[in-house]
């Protein structure tokens, strides 16, 4: 398995830790009884019932192995590492798109937290990864799938400080 780091906020680690736990002592429990009932209707060979219950078992499993990796390769941002007034993970950044005055708002958050309809911005992004570093004032030019866009930082508010342990495991 890969064991590339992932990087969360507190929040997002309690998020895939909910999911998790959900799945295990919820979905897993569904899904074995309906393969269960589905066998009670004689042959699986022919069972569409069986067939959607072993499929979708398999996508609760994979999902599974898949957060307990994530959870046990999570690095928590530590807010005590970054300077003040710098975008950083777990930054909340206002932005003015340059050309037309249209205001945003992101917090930049690790590519597992990634969330863009909800503004979150994985700091993997071509605007998140412009944006870190830079402080209020600063104007960043950003490559997207829809051309070069200027933007100006307005005001960069820093997560909650928790300072937490490199490793979340």
């Amino acid at each position: 398995m890969n064991d590339k780091e992932i990087v969360l906020t507190r929040e997002g680690l309690v998020k895939l830790e909910h999911e998790l736990d959900d799945l295990k002592a919820v979905h897993r429990r569904e899904v074995n009884d309906r393969i269960r009932q589905a066998k009670e209707f004689g042959d699986i060979s022919e069972n569409a019932e069986y067939e959607d219950a072993k499929q979708e078992q398999a996508f609760v499993e994979g999902r599974i192995m898949r957060l307990e990796q994530m959870i046990r390769n999570a690095v928590l941002i530590d807010e005590g590492e970054y300077a003040e007034g710098e975008v950083h993970l777990g930054s909340t950044v206002k932005l003015k798109d340059v050309a037309n005055g249209d205001p945003h708002e992101f917090t930049i958050v690790g590519s597992a937290e990634s969330d863009p309809p909800n503004k979150r911005l994985s700091n993997e992004s071509p605007l998140g990864r412009a944006l870190l570093g830079r402080k209020k004032g600063d104007t960043v030019d950003v490559t997207t799938p829809r051309g070069m866009t200027k933007y100006k930082i307005e005001a960069i508010k820093s997560g909650p400080n928790k300072k937490a342990a490199k490793k979340a495991s």
